[in-house]
Formats: C-alpha cells, structure tokens, sequence
C-alpha cells in the first residue's frame, strides 16, 4: 500500500462527532499534514480547531492564507472560506458565488488531488448531500485513495452514499476504524494508533 501523508477530511451533518473520534486516534508524531472541511455558518467563529486540539494530540489551527503546509498539523477550513493548497501553501479563498457549501469540500479534494496525487487519501465522513463526492473522483484519477464512512453507522448518511455512487471507496469502515487506518496509510503500518 503507498504511504498517504496528506489525509483531507470533508464532513457536514453530525461532523464533529466523527472528526473528534478520528482524530483521537492521531499520535504526536504523525508524518502527515490533516486537512479538514466541515460545513459550518457563513457568520461568527468557529471553535472547531479547539474541539479537535482537544479530542486528540495533534495541535488544530485555523492557517493563514499564504502559510507552507507542515507534518503533524490538522489545518481546519474557516468559516466562509475554502481551504485548498497550491504549490504547497495554504490559500484561502472565499469560494464560488452562489455555492451550497461553505467551505467546500471539492475544492479541498480537487486541490490536494492536483497538487500531492498518490500522496493523498481523502475521507468522507457523516453529512447531508453530496458535497465531497465529486473531489474523491479527482483524488482517484491522481492515484490517491477513498475512505468513506459507512452510510449505516454514519449519523448522516447523505454525502456517504454519494461518494459511494461516485467512486469505488478503498475501504468503507465505521467511524471508529478510520483513524487506525489513516495512521497506518500515513506510515506505512509502522506506527500504531493512539487511544
């Protein structure tokens, strides 16, 4: 199995739960850089970063736009803004007009896709619609690899089964098992999972 160091997150409805249960999972020294998309308000701020520094052992930030991507980081999409990586830096952009999802999920799939190909595995977790489904597309036509949270244990099963029509997943695991198997894409299997 290649190593996937550059792991990027999308989730929507029932979101933080499942991105807290993953990331608890992520030792200190993970040799990856974590990507995460969650749908949230145009309006005020969000404390996601906070939530998901706590839930495990590696730090969360919201980056500025401009910032190198680095190792053993989970860089959260602010509100309002897309999250995508060119030249292996941060931007920050404020989106297509008129979209349904802020931030995007696609956007951050197609940019990772486009700049790390089989560098990359991509997870859908829990959330209404389908946003998401279109960028693994994108991370599978580069060699990266699927993830997605399995529809019958997801709180919303939405963007699951639309990735799952989207693509051919490379696993579909229960929220609980996607976090031991990010680490070990990310490792090669030479680094346990944390509890």
């Amino acid at each position: 199995m290649p190593v996937c160091d550059i792991i990027a997150v999308g989730a929507s409805s029932g979101g933080v739960a499942a991105l807290q249960q993953v990331v608890s999972h992520f030792p200190r020294d993970l040799p990856a850089s974590v990507f995460v998309v969650l749908h949230v308000s145009l309006e005020g701020r969000s404390i996601l970063p906070e939530i998901l520094t706590k839930a495990g052992a590696l730090p969360a930030r919201h980056p500025e736009n401009g910032c190198p991507v680095e190792r053993r980081c989970i860089y959260v999409a602010p509100p309002g803004y897309d999250l995508t990586v060119l030249r292996h830096r941060i931007v920050l952009g404020r989106g297509a007009p008129g979209s349904r999802h802020h931030p995007g999920i696609d956007a951050l799939f197609r940019s990772v896709a486009g700049e790390f190909g089989k560098r990359v595995v991509g997870v859908v977790l829990s959330g209404s619609l389908a946003d998401g489904a279109a960028g693994l597309v994108a991370i599978k036509q580069r060699g990266g690899m699927a993830i997605v949270e399995d529809p019958a244990t997801a709180q919303y099963r939405g963007m699951p089964d639309s990735a799952l029509a989207s693509v051919e997943a490379d696993f579909v695991l229960p929220i609980g098992e996607i976090g031991p198997k990010l680490v070990e894409l990310a490792t090669g299997g030479i680094m346990r999972a944390s509890r």
